[in-house]
Order: structure tokens, then sequence, then C-alpha cells
């Protein structure tokens, strides 16, 4: 865009001649690419507009040699200025990503290989090519009921959502072995987060139970996970009826008890997963591919051959952070 302008304002300048003085106007392309460009390409920016500055003063042959200087000064300056925001901008940033991925990676605690009588795998993969936060939430906990595993999506990005991340956690985290109940956890844990909530404020979560041949689901307003039987070679959706809404709009959960046999494994996953579209706009589809990547024999091989079908599909663009937790009795 800033190249773009930099070329119309040239044009229209040696088009007006000497009836309208333009080429001043020159200066707007370097400060327009400081706002969002790093330094080199905002030098390349301030150049390319002392470049058209100067083909305008020989075109525009009327003017004077102060004229063309002050042209000179004008473009010059204001792409200095540019250089220098552009560089203090970036290092900002750069600082603000660094200590929101270490507030992320302290939120969120790598999960255990096994927990349980319970094998886990899980990746993370963030839509933004600087590694911004999300709202994308986590965390697995044993308890006298057997393990206990919460996966979420809090509404926004950055630090809001990390705080509201690290508020669903420690509910999470306080209660998950003091109640027995899986649905009354859901409860418990809506009206506590309610309370420091906006309006419009909600996250969606399941609540993960694993017994001896059984998983025990509450979702509240969260895709609903899958799940591959051994052996198999297609996905079953564990849809939950009626649909229960996201924690925050007082919800009133229900459970699910779905078989889970040694060699069954069971996906959990964000939105980011099948909201992501490619070129031709279609959605990421949980099809027999996605099955046979399952069903690979090391988990965490079977969910980074997810993500590879993922990045094919969308081209290495995502609008939305994945989270993906696998999961198998052992």
């Amino acid at each position: 865009m800033a190249l773009v302008l930099g070329a119309v304002i040239a044009v229209v300048a040696i088009s007006a001649g000497n009836r309208l003085n333009l080429a001043d106007v020159l200066a707007a392309t370097p400060l327009l690419a400081c706002a969002r460009c790093n330094g080199r390409l905002t030098v390349l920016a301030a150049a390319c507009a002392i470049a058209f500055c100067a083909i305008v003063s020989v075109v525009s042959s009327g003017a004077g040699t102060a004229s063309v200087a002050y042209r000179f000064a004008i473009v010059g300056g204001a792409g200095i200025f540019a250089v220098l925001a552009s560089v203090v901008r970036s290092r900002r940033e750069g600082t603000l990503i660094e200590i929101s991925e270490r507030v992320q990676r302290a939120i969120l605690r790598p999960l255990p290989a096994e927990l349980g009588g319970v094998a886990f795998a899980s990746h993370y993969q963030s839509a933004s090519r600087q590694a911004l936060i999300g709202g994308d939430l986590y965390d697995v906990a044993v308890t006298e009921f057997g393990p206990r595993l919460i996966i979420g999506d809090v509404k926004g990005k950055g630090l809001d959502a990390v705080g509201r991340c690290a508020t669903v956690l420690a509910a999470f985290r306080e209660m998950v072995s003091a109640e027995p109940d899986l649905v009354r956890l859901a409860e418990l844990m809506d009206g506590q987060l309610a309370q420091g909530m906006e309006i419009e404020d909600f996250v969606t979560v399941i609540l993960a139970e694993f017994g001896p041949g059984e998983v025990r689901l509450v979702n509240c307003g969260h895709h609903p996970p899958v799940r591959l039987a051994a052996g198999a070679g297609q996905l079953q959706v564990l849809t939950a009826e009626p649909a229960v809404p996201p924690l925050g709009l007082h919800p009133r959960p229900h459970r699910q008890d779905v078989e889970l046999k040694p060699g069954d494994r069971l996906l959990f996953y964000t939105d980011g997963l099948i909201e992501t579209r490619d070129r031709a706009g279609r959605f990421f589809a949980l099809d027999r591919r996605v099955a046979a990547a399952l069903g690979e024999p090391d988990l965490d091989a079977a969910v980074l051959r997810v993500v590879r079908l993922l990045l094919e599909h969308a081209a290495d663009e995502f609008a939305d952070d994945v989270l993906l937790v696998l999961a198998t009795p052992v």
C-alpha cells in the first residue's frame, strides 16, 4: 500500500506539473510503512519515496534548486523518522510477544505422556507467524475419580484471552479434585467464572473423566471430540444431545458416557481445526485421511501427522489457533 501510494502521488504530481506541488506528500509513503513494516521494509519504502521525489523533480523542469532541496529534505526527514519509529515499534512488539509467550507457557503446562492409565499427546499451532497467543486452553489432573481433562477456548485473543484462560484453569485446578460429580464441577466452574465475566464473555469447554473402559464427557458449547476405535478406519463424532451453551452463559450441562477400550483413541480439538479453510473456501474435514493419521502407532507422530494435513489444507495460513489433544487408554 505504501509503495502504491507513492507511485500514485508521483504520477499525479508529474501530471499536475507546476500547478500543484504534491512531491512533499511523498513523505506519507515511509510514514505509512512504519505503522506495520519492520525497519528494513521501511528503509525500502523511504528509498522508493526519495526515488519518486527525484523523478518528479527531474520531470518538473520548472522547479528551482531551492524547491528541489526542500522536497528532498521533507521526504528524507520523514523517511529517517519512519525508520526510527519502525525499529522502536518492532522491538517493543518483540518484547511483548516474548512476555506473552512466557506467560502462556506458564499457564499451559505440558501434558504428561501418561497419567492414571491414559496416554496423552498434544500440539498447539499458532495462527500468527509472530506466535501471538490466543485463547485455547487445556490441562489434566489425576484425581480419585480418575484422570480428568479440560480443553476449551475462551472468547477473544491476546493478553485479554490469556487472562481469561488463567481464570478458567485456576477454577478447574481448584475444584477438579474435590467435586466427584463431573456435571456439578461444570456448574461450579460456571458460577465462579460468571462473576468475573462481562455480559458477552464466555468459554467453551469439554470436561473428560477417564474410567475403566469408558470416558465420561461434559460438553459446554465446545466442538465434540472424535473417537477412532481400534482397527477402525473411520472417525465417530461424539455429539452430545441436547446442545449446551458455553460456561459464562449459565448452561445446564449433562454427562455423556462413551465406551473407550484399549487401543481406542480420542481426539479433542479447538475450533481452529475444523474451521480452517483452504484457498477454495472449503473447511478441513475429519475424514479417512485424519483417521489414518490418528492410527499411527506413536501418539505424538499421530498428532503431528494431523497437523501436517492441516498445514497442507490451509497452505500455512491460519485464521485461528489450533489445539489438539489425543488420548488413549493404556
